[in-house]
């Protein structure tokens, strides 16, 4: 019912900046919430941001001033700006989606139905 497409991902050194997409196929009733998400090996997936349809958002502590979520629903596409990027921040990043997640379930990973393949970004010291 919906499909998730992720790009922008890189490698770029601290500091800098990537600007992530994620390109949604299918009825825009299912994508009313979007997530950023982010894993890196041997850990659990982080929520980094979410954008629901009225324009709120909410992030993860770690990007807090430094991360944007943004969307443009004419484009059906949902972008995530980083800025100031560190080693940390590297990680393979996912966008989310789903119909509704209540504001205080935003960085549950299992109150998203539907994932992207994912986008790696690598930041270098």
């Amino acid at each position: 019912q919906l499909q998730l497409e992720e790009s922008g991902g890189g490698s770029v050194q601290s500091g800098g900046s990537l600007r992530l997409s994620c390109v949604v196929n299918g009825h825009s009733y299912y994508s009313a919430v979007m997530g950023w998400w982010r894993q890196v090996p041997g850990k659990e997936r982080e929520g980094v941001a979410y954008i629901d349809s009225a324009g709120d958002t909410g992030y993860g502590d770690s990007v807090k001033g430094r991360f944007t979520i943004s969307r443009d629903n004419a484009l059906n596409t949902v972008y995530l700006q980083m800025d100031s990027l560190t080693p940390e921040d590297t990680a393979m990043y996912y966008c989310a989606a789903d119909a509704w997640v209540a504001p205080s379930r935003w960085a549950d990973v299992s109150a998203y139905m539907y994932w992207g393949q994912g986008t790696q970004v690598t930041v270098s010291s």
